[in-house]
């Protein structure tokens, strides 16, 4: 029986830095429930149960320092932090984090903050079929999927459950349909691809493919 507390709900936080970059943390409970998204905020950056003035202090360092081993982080509250304190990158560019760092197999979500603690929660998608079909080769898991943002009402995502649901049961069957010979690999990527951004209309949508130089 695999651990449920091993499984966790992986997700990552992106903070924006001053001149521009990013640093990146780990959350291995914050993809439940996209609950970070509220979570985040100037007194509790880390998503702390309460604000916790060391934490503060840790995370402004961070985000001024271009070496995070140099930013002490003596007395740092880690058991209140939603949030993993060290980071796992500092100085990220957007792009890198969504083509380098971001798995969209085993990362459920990607938070994006701005300096003013604005912040974008993206579920992700991946776009391989190795684990639905028996015919399709090994897909990378970076860069290779879609982080996407949901609707919200009243604090609460809407549809999250629905989109998910029916990302897991449109991708099984194109891999039904790789098997069955209707598709190529990059053709069925296309035609998933094609429906997931219908059903993530009005949203901000990033995509990245790793078969472009792939044959139809």
């Amino acid at each position: 029986m695999v651990s449920l507390i091993s499984m966790g709900h992986r997700a990552l936080v992106a903070y924006e830095r001053p001149d521009g970059l990013y640093n990146l943390h780990y959350t291995h409970w914050g993809g439940l429930n996209l609950r970070l998204k509220h979570d985040l905020s100037p007194e509790t950056p880390f998503g702390e149960t309460e604000s916790h003035r060391v934490n503060r202090q840790a995370f402004a360092g961070l985000l001024e320092t271009t070496h995070s081993s140099i930013v002490s982080l003596d007395g740092v509250d880690k058991s209140s932090a939603a949030v993993d304190i060290e980071p796992l990158e500092t100085q990220c560019t957007l792009d890198e984090i969504l083509t380098e760092n971001l798995d969209y197999e085993t990362h459920e979500a990607l938070y994006v903050a701005s300096l003013n603690f604005e912040v974008q929660a993206f579920r992700t998608f991946p776009l391989g079929f190795h684990d639905v079909s028996e015919t399709a080769g090994m897909s990378p898991r970076r860069g290779h999927g879609v982080a996407g943002t949901i609707r919200w009402y009243d604090e609460t995502p809407v549809g999250d459950g629905y989109v998910r649901g029916w990302f897991a049961g449109a991708r099984e069957l194109t891999g039904v349909m790789i098997d069955q010979g209707l598709f190529s690999e990059r053709q069925a990527t296309s035609f998933l691809l094609e429906r997931l951004l219908a059903n993530l209309r009005n949203q901000s949508v990033h995509v990245r493919r790793a078969d472009a130089s792939k044959p139809r």
